[in-house]
């Protein structure tokens, strides 16, 4: 490896650093309003299928409004504004704390995932020409374990809030929460300027592929986008499990955003080790597809976490939030590297776009079921949820089935 290579891998490992503390950040600020945004929305009395509706909103139009922003990017390669636009936005989760009333609320958790959805594809783009200089999955997972880090201890913060309140935990016990997110956001949006001056330009960091990629989507991106939104829609999200630790009275409030912390690190873990293993796969195969194979394990372990959450066993519960946190760990890392892998430059920011609306669609119709569902049975939450992630192995094997097709058209 020449001295050029060295710098190239060098600056790439940098920008991916500096990425993971605005992630990290952004993370302290989200992760930790989505750990008790359900609890909140049940003190302005809110029932479930309200929160359902809302949770899954916010999703489907933070993750819709990414096949716009995915393409502008890709036409105006304004990577770093629409990452800059994105993140500012989440200023409306510190602006709960001025809430009262759960339509209010409600306005700023959706604002905060459209903020996501306009900076995601572009910020994806740029971490994926960075990642090509050290592997797309370990750069991604390198980065998902420092986002992580902020996943973790966003929830602490609530916790401590929480535990100086004492037993009467109110409305005003959250809010504090929400205004401390204040410091994080300032913190964030100075990392991600740093990270704009050391790199203005990250397109010359892309590294040139052994095998050409087409300028356009194939059958494998569409199989592949297709087995996310199955599998994604069978995926319990965790405000409603937060709902029901509540409205059960599983634990007390304090604990819930501990738990959301457990899961987050799991995720953290999750990320670093599956991300290397995707790259494993790919480089002794020597095929950029292999690492797919590992998107099995998704839908086997989305059908068992509510089998284990939706009890008052905290063994149980514990065993569930694992499984939850591991499937996050594979979707915030092999789901975002395989983009990268399976797509040209060209077209990434609209794959990204594709992809991310397949997921938001995803979580919004999952979410509103599943409230839908459990304010009539909890075991038809269970039977739904596995019903759905039985489902996505057809596409799973379908998307196999592309790859080989591939495989054999490239060898001829």
């Amino acid at each position: 490896m020449d001295s050029s290579d060295k710098n190239m891998k060098r600056r790439a490992i940098g920008l991916i650093i500096s990425f993971g503390m605005v992630s990290l950040f952004g993370d302290i600020i989200y992760e930790g309003a989505r750990s008790v945004n359900g609890p909140y929305l049940k003190l302005l009395a809110v029932n479930a299928t309200v929160l359902g509706v809302v949770a899954g909103l916010g999703e489907f139009l933070g993750y819709a409004l990414r096949l716009l922003s995915g393409y502008l990017s890709d036409k105006t390669r304004s990577y770093w504004l629409l990452t800059f636009l994105g993140y500012g936005m989440l200023i409306s989760v510190p602006l709960l704390a001025f809430t009262g009333v759960w339509q209010v609320a409600a306005i700023f958790i959706i604002l905060e995932r459209l903020g996501k959805g306009i900076r995601s594809p572009a910020k994806d783009t740029i971490l994926s020409q960075a990642s090509s200089q050290v592997g797309t999955g370990f750069g991604f997972g390198l980065h998902e374990a420092m986002d992580q880090i902020g996943a973790v201890a966003g929830p602490l913060i609530f916790a401590g809030f929480f535990i100086a309140a004492g037993k009467n935990i109110g409305i005003h016990d959250y809010q504090k929460g929400y205004a401390f997110l204040c410091l994080p956001f300032f913190l964030l949006m100075l990392c991600l300027f740093i990270s704009y001056r050391r790199v203005p330009d990250p397109g010359f960091l892309e590294a040139p592929r052994k095998t050409k990629i087409p300028d356009k989507l194939s059958r494998v991106f569409w199989m592949y986008s297709l087995f996310t939104f199955v599998s994604t829609a069978g995926y319990c999200s965790f405000i409603l499990i937060a709902f029901h630790f509540k409205s059960a009275d599983v634990m007390p409030d304090s604990q819930i955003p501990l738990f959301y912390a457990v899961a987050m690190g799991v995720d953290a873990a999750a990320a670093l080790a599956i991300g290397k293993l995707y790259d494993v796969i790919k480089n002794r195969n020597k095929d950029h597809n292999a690492g797919l194979n590992l998107l099995v394990a998704i839908p086997l372990l989305s059908l068992l976490i509510p089998v284990f959450v939706f009890t008052k066993d905290l063994n149980f519960i514990i065993i569930g939030v694992i499984f939850w946190g591991i499937v996050m760990g594979i979707q915030e890392t092999i789901m975002r590297s395989a983009i990268a892998d399976i797509t040209s430059l060209a077209k990434r920011g609209t794959g990204y776009g594709i992809f991310n609306t397949a997921y938001g669609l995803a979580i919004f119709l999952g979410s509103s079921l599943f409230g839908f569902l459990y304010d009539r049975s909890l075991n038809l939450v269970i039977i739904a949820v596995v019903a759905i992630e039985l489902c996505a192995f057809v596409p799973f094997f379908l998307m196999k089935k592309e790859i080989k097709k591939e495989i054999k058209c490239l060898s001829t």
